[in-house]
């Protein structure tokens, strides 16, 4: 993965946004809106006849065009098994990557569902028996061109890049936990038992077409422990009633169609591995004007203070 360290999409203008759809063989209208997307940019494209595609371009210099097609054949081997996946449609190139410019997109048919902002009793059950489904299809072999969830990759080479961030008089204490971290997940994380996994699979990427449950967004998608999967659609740590109930519900489900994982225990670390890489990403970004307006307080005390308490309280559970 190749990162760039400027405000990458100036040079996305309506005109190359609109050229590049029909360029991929559709008869935009000159109308579309944007839609939600910190890392990539993604459009609602109205095209000829009456129709509506959605159009995903690509940071450049992110993802190679290897590790995108990683991504694309996953989403078609889903599809594939009947499992409701929105996989990018396949253009005049008979590719599923379109390229202006120093663009790359994929044009995606328009879905509509809402996100669940919290489970109905039984719908837990339902997301575990997808998510069972997706990682049967995973476990089939891995993606050559993708990143695996490790210590190293997302947390050790990342930690330099946040020492100009993070508050001063709270960085030596933000290393020494996130040290007791990565190399607790450097003794416990097995990656030859990795399968190919959402990656990202939290609450704003699934949505709810009113019959039935669907992931959408495997930007992220990663080799990587199944369990990284399940914590971040559940509500709280797993000492929680209410995440005990959620816990009970998702896992029934996941196991009417797979083993569950035994690998529970690695929750709390993985959690905090989150937090470390989430930090750097955004600190990565922060030359793009935009992630300066979403997270304002990013440099501030108050900010770093809540995430070296986090990663505290996570670390005295290891």
């Amino acid at each position: 993965m190749i990162y760039r360290n400027q405000n990458d999409f100036d040079a996305l203008t309506p005109q190359v946004i609109l050229e590049l759809v029909e360029d991929a063989g559709f008869r935009p209208t000159g109308e579309y809106s944007q839609l939600n997307s910190y890392e990539n940019r993604v459009f609602d494209i109205f095209v000829e006849p009456d129709q509506r595609v959605i159009a995903k371009f690509y940071r450049p210099g992110r993802w190679s065009d290897e590790a995108i097609f990683d991504e694309h054949q996953f989403l078609a081997e889903l599809k594939t098994e009947g499992i409701s996946a929105v996989a990018p449609l396949e253009l005049k190139n008979a590719q599923t990557l379109v390229r202006k410019d120093q663009y790359r997109a994929a044009l995606f048919p328009r879905v509509v569902g809402r996100n669940p902002q919290e489970f109905l009793k039984g719908e837990l059950k339902q997301v575990g028996r997808l998510l069972a489904r997706i990682h049967n299809v995973g476990s089939r072999k891995k993606a050559r061109h993708r990143l695996s969830l490790d210590a190293k990759t997302f947390g050790w080479d990342l930690l330099d890049r946040l020492e100009s961030f993070v508050y001063p008089e709270l960085w030596r204490g933000y290393v020494d936990v996130s040290v007791r971290i990565l190399e607790y997940l450097e003794a416990e994380l097995i990656p030859e038992n990795y399968i190919r996994i959402h990656g990202d699979c939290h609450k704003g990427n699934l949505l709810h077409s009113g019959d039935e449950f669907f992931f959408v967004d495997f930007d992220d998608f990663v080799n990587g422990p199944e369990v990284q999967d399940f914590w971040m659609l559940l509500s709280g740590i797993s000492t929680d009633i209410y995440a005990s109930r959620e816990y009970d519900e998702i896992c029934e489900g996941y196991e009417e169609l797979r083993q569950l994982p035994d690998d529970w225990y690695l929750i709390e670390a993985l959690r905090g591995l989150r937090i470390i890489s989430y930090a750097a990403w955004i600190a990565h970004r922060w030359n793009d004007p935009f992630f300066k307006r979403i997270f304002p307080g990013f440099k501030d005390y108050n900010y770093w203070a809540e995430e070296l308490r986090q990663l505290e309280r996570i670390a005295g559970q290891l």
